[in-house]
């Protein structure tokens, strides 16, 4: 299992989404361009000593990451028909949320495997990108492991 965080526009969420996939033992794959510097001080600050513990690649495009795919993708999008908890997850698969200001290009959510939606309230337009990357993952890793 694996994060994938396509051109994360907030370091806080970028640092608390390495900061969980560390805790988790899920390694993180970073798709730039970045909002931010990626050393940037709230990184570190969101994530703490934590970054240390995880395993980051970064790719310098959506094409770079693309290119180094092995496994299935699933996107997390409030566009999806599927909600996660019905998806049968497998171990190897990447899940992988968009920009916070944005989520994804049509291009990108077509070229995924499949796509998931957390399911909320009428009049919800969507959940913080990490908190609803953390749920995603947790169930994921229940259902795999």
């Amino acid at each position: 299992m694996r994060l994938a965080l396509f051109e994360p526009d907030i370091p806080q969420n970028t640092g608390t989404l390495m900061r969980t996939a560390a805790c988790l033992g899920v390694s993180v794959d970073i798709i730039e361009p970045c909002g931010f510097v990626f050393s940037d001080k709230q990184l570190r600050r969101a994530g703490m000593d934590y970054l240390d513990l995880g395993q980051v690649e970064r790719h310098t495009s959506w094409e770079a990451f693309q290119a180094s795919l092995e496994s299935r993708l699933v996107l997390l999008s409030t566009r999806a028909a599927a909600v996660y908890t019905d998806f049968r997850f497998q171990e190897t698969d990447i899940l992988m949320v968009g920009r916070e200001s944005a989520g994804v290009p049509d291009h990108v959510f077509e070229a995924t495997d499949a796509q998931v939606r957390v399911a909320m309230s009428p009049g919800a337009r969507s959940l913080n990108v990490a908190q609803a990357a953390a749920m995603v993952l947790g169930e994921a890793l229940r259902q795999t492991l």
